[in-house]
């Protein structure tokens, strides 16, 4: 049981990863045929990571 408080702790790394999956779920659902490798990496930002 979560202790009564609000003392929740919140790991931002695995809501991103969350985010993304549910993204990729998204995209997934609306296209026709299985995503492409290109449009998995657009879908998350793979080309935006490496151009930092």
């Amino acid at each position: 049981m979560a202790p009564v408080g609000g003392t929740a702790v919140q790991d931002h790394v695995a809501l991103a990863e969350i985010e993304l999956c549910g993204e990729l779920i998204i995209a997934a659902s609306a296209a026709e045929d299985r995503l492409s490798l290109e449009s998995i990496d657009e879908v998350l930002r793979v080309s935006e990571e490496r151009a930092d």
